[in-house]
């Protein structure tokens, strides 16, 4: 079998039974190289996975990368940014991990990335985010932040359902709304819709409660805007303390409802409102664990709390499915760098980090994490954080790799 005319590598194909993956000890994992300093990063990411696993499992597991197109080498190529044979072959072989992807600002095509969550219903976007002893920080206590946040994926304004300013479209939608429901927008206007369903809502909020319960953190806070849209994130809001007291009472307590019941071993699902929120992601950081949220609140959110942790070259994130599931390093291509094997490459490494954890090899995540935080505390980085860190020693994105493999 072969996509975008290339065979498939040699290695197993990861299959999923009764909701769970059974990973053999050679998958086939996917691999887009990014746009950019993807060209650097993305060799410097495949190195340290490869040798955490070989040290982690003494040889006896390997993965068996399998090259896909995507972005500005993809169209290149098959003069399309995203290649059906690509998304073909991330459903058949489940799990991939990718660079950084050209997205335009104002114009042109739309986001590769946003496509993929899209057509393959990568309904959540996962984003730890953790201090690492060592990395800069503009706060006084970064190592209180420890946060995983749950964005959904696939709806809000990120569901690209709008209209130009004065266009045939926008003029007739704005006319339609003035004379059915007495809506008056400004002429000229451009328009888009914020669709929340609760089938959205509850799937994202759902997976944040079962990851805090599997993994023993104390809260699950649910990020909105609900005092002014209150029909859309108020009603996420209110759909997610709904699903936790309808399928999760046993491990679950509202937070009005602490005092009335007992709070041990239970996961409190509290709320905030988004502008509160990020004010208290700074005065209060260890208050909050778990985030569940929607879309854009999500994005602006993640950055922010990556900024207190050495930013988004230090930020991993995972887009997961019922079947499929795509790592990403979070920052953008970074053009002028490209090639210069200057970049960091720590997110994209963290991100193969949750790979890892996903395919319940765990033994080669800790170990390949562990290194990585050595190599920072060593202060041995890259430039972006060797420039804020007094006495250390700058390294290539390429070095940098090898350091952290010789800490593992």
């Amino acid at each position: 079998m072969q996509f975008n005319g290339i065979e498939l590598v040699d290695g197993d194909i990861i299959k999923k039974e009764n909701g769970k993956l059974i990973v053999p000890n050679n998958p086939i994992i996917g691999c887009i190289e990014g746009d950019g300093i993807g060209v650097d990063i993305t060799p410097a990411m495949k190195l340290v996975v490869d040798k955490s696993v070989e040290k982690a499992y003494l040889g006896k597991k390997k993965i068996s990368w399998y090259p896909l197109f995507a972005g500005e080498n993809a169209f290149k190529k098959f003069n399309t940014y995203l290649p059906e044979d690509t998304v073909n072959a991330i459903k058949h072989i489940r799990v991939a991990i990718k660079g950084p992807l050209t997205t335009p600002v104002g114009g042109g095509f739309r986001s590769i990335n946003v496509m993929l969550r899209q057509v393959l219903d990568l309904y959540a976007c996962i984003r730890p985010v953790r201090y690492y002893n060592g990395i800069p920080s503009p706060v006084r206590h970064p190592e209180k932040m420890n946060v995983v946040i749950f964005r959904e994926n696939t709806e809000d304004v990120y569901a690209g359902i709008e209209w130009k300013a004065d266009s045939k479209e926008a003029n007739q939608i704005i006319e339609y709304f003035k004379n059915n429901f007495n809506v008056d927008i400004r002429e000229k206007s451009a328009l888009g819709i914020k669709p929340v369903s609760q089938f959205g809502s509850e799937r994202l909020i759902k997976m944040a409660i079962e990851y805090a319960i599997e993994n023993n953190r104390k809260s699950v806070t649910l990020m909105h805007k609900g005092n002014i849209q209150k029909f859309t994130e108020g009603a996420f809001k209110q759909w997610g303390y709904e699903l936790a007291k309808k399928e999760f009472s046993k491990y679950t307590i509202a937070e009005d409802e602490i005092g009335q019941q007992s709070v041990e071993n239970k996961v409190i699902i509290n709320d905030r409102i988004a502008d509160n929120m990020f004010q208290q992601i700074l005065t209060r950081t260890d208050e909050y664990d778990i985030i569940a949220t929607t879309n854009l609140n999500g994005d602006y959110f993640s950055d922010a709390c990556a900024a207190q942790s050495g930013g988004l070259g230090m930020a991993p994130g995972a887009n997961i499915g019922e079947n499929e599931a795509v790592f990403e390093a979070t920052h953008g291509t970074a053009p002028k760098y490209a090639s210069l094997d200057k970049a960091n490459p720590s997110s994209l490494i963290l991100s193969a980090k949750m790979m890892l954890d996903h395919l319940n090899w765990q033994e080669a995540a800790t170990m390949l994490e562990q290194g990585l935080e050595r190599t920072i505390a060593d202060k041995t980085t890259t430039y972006d954080l060797a420039r804020q860190m007094e006495g250390a020693k700058e390294l290539s994105c390429s070095k940098f790799a090898e350091a952290i493999v010789n800490n593992l």
